[in-house]
């Protein structure tokens, strides 16, 4: 199954104006299906009890992840935004880009003894993923890792945050200026 999404990761993926576009993968239903059937399969007998995802693209991946591992789900919201209930908070370090992302994580969401799986399109520093850990933890809960359609993590950081990905930033083709 992982060869299958790895295949159709790269043949959707596409630099646009620069930027990494992995948005063609979510309106192809077989690379969609692939692709989430990729993720979630190094972890599906691990136990994990709950995944987690960060807006926008990790809800959309994150939902998709749980309902194949029939488990639920929990948001991880970034600034502001309704969001009801007792929250964690957590700044991140600085990303990619030199910006630290408030996140919120719903304190009920995740408890005691809980195996929380971090699901995402790409993890650049694993800043972000960092201050997630730290939630669950606080929770009371336990980090599965963290697994991703592009990885750019350094290999101690990929380690540390227990990453798999589907693919390396490197397999992808050259951004065409």
């Amino acid at each position: 199954m992982m060869s299958h999404a790895r295949r159709l990761a790269l043949e959707r993926f596409r630099w646009v104006g620069g930027h990494a576009d992995v948005w063609q993968i979510f309106r192809d239903p077989g690379a969609l299906t692939a692709v989430v059937g990729g993720l979630a399969g190094p972890f599906r007998d691990d136990g994990v009890t709950a995944v987690c995802g960060i807006e926008s693209r990790g809800f959309l991946l994150g939902a998709a992840v749980a309902v194949e591992l029939s488990v639920g789900f929990v948001a991880i919201r970034k600034g502001e935004g309704i969001f009801p209930g007792e929250k964690l908070t957590r700044r991140s370090a600085t990303d990619y880009r030199g910006i630290r992302q408030e996140l919120r994580l719903q304190r009920a969401a995740v408890g005691p003894g809980d195996l929380v799986l971090l699901v995402d399109d790409w993890i650049e520093t694993g800043s972000q993923a960092s201050a997630v850990r730290s939630m669950v933890e606080q929770c009371g809960g336990h980090w599965a890792g963290c697994t991703v359609i592009v990885d750019q993590t350094t290999p101690a950081r990929r380690a540390d945050l227990g990453v798999r990905s589907i693919v390396t930033a490197a397999e992808l083709p050259a951004c065409e200026a």
